[in-house]
């Protein structure tokens, strides 16, 4: 392996950790106030005894599915587990929404058939363009079910979508990358929040 490989391979390292890190600390002074609402409106959703619907593609429903589970079971304390469900995680109720309607409806039904007045859903898209978050949020909409919307470049479609008692976190890159490592301490900060509130 040649030295020259070598410096550029330890150049990249250090280019991907100091634009993790720039992206964190723009979105420390950008995302503050919608993180706090986001988090009172999460809180106020659980404590209500309500519960948490949570989608994304991809990498985004990986993010659906490790938040679900920090709420399910616990983030950093022990404590009673909390009603989240990530609507990704079922292979035959997705296969079949998207075969016998449409790809776009794989979250929305869902939202239909388990979802009540007064719950949430945490829809998660980096670029804000996912049909199907879209229509998620529509459907949410309809069903006075709140939503907070993790999104990243312009906000997409799903900015318009977005009523009154919605909250958009908007991670201030263009980078995917970038705005799904933002995505996932976003996350992170609502878990701490919520133990925050719950346990004190």
């Amino acid at each position: 392996m040649s030295e020259n490989f070598v410096s550029d391979v330890q150049n990249q390292i250090s280019l991907a950790f100091q634009a993790s890190i720039e992206t964190k600390q723009q979105s420390e002074t950008a995302l503050s106030e919608s993180i706090e609402l986001a988090s009172n409106l999460l809180n106020q959703t659980l404590l209500s005894g309500n519960k948490v619907m949570i989608c994304g593609n991809g990498g985004s429903a990986a993010d659906a599915q490790h938040f679900s589970s920090k709420l399910l079971n616990r983030y950093d304390r022990d404590r009673p587990g909390l009603p989240g469900i990530a609507l990704t995680t079922d292979s035959s109720t997705l296969t079949s929404i998207a075969n016998d309607h449409d790809y776009r409806q794989i979250f929305s039904k869902q939202i239909t058939a388990l979802g009540q007045p007064g719950d949430l859903l945490l829809a998660i898209s980096t670029c804000g363009q996912a049909e199907n978050i879209v229509e998620a949020i529509r459907t949410s909409n309809e069903s006075d079910i709140a939503v907070i919307a993790l999104t990243g470049k312009d906000g997409g479609l799903i900015q318009h979508e977005l009523g009154i008692n919605s909250v958009e976190i908007r991670a201030p890159s263009n980078v995917d990358a970038r705005i799904e490592e933002v995505h996932l301490l976003i996350i992170h900060i609502l878990c701490e929040l919520l133990d925050l509130q719950l346990l004190g």
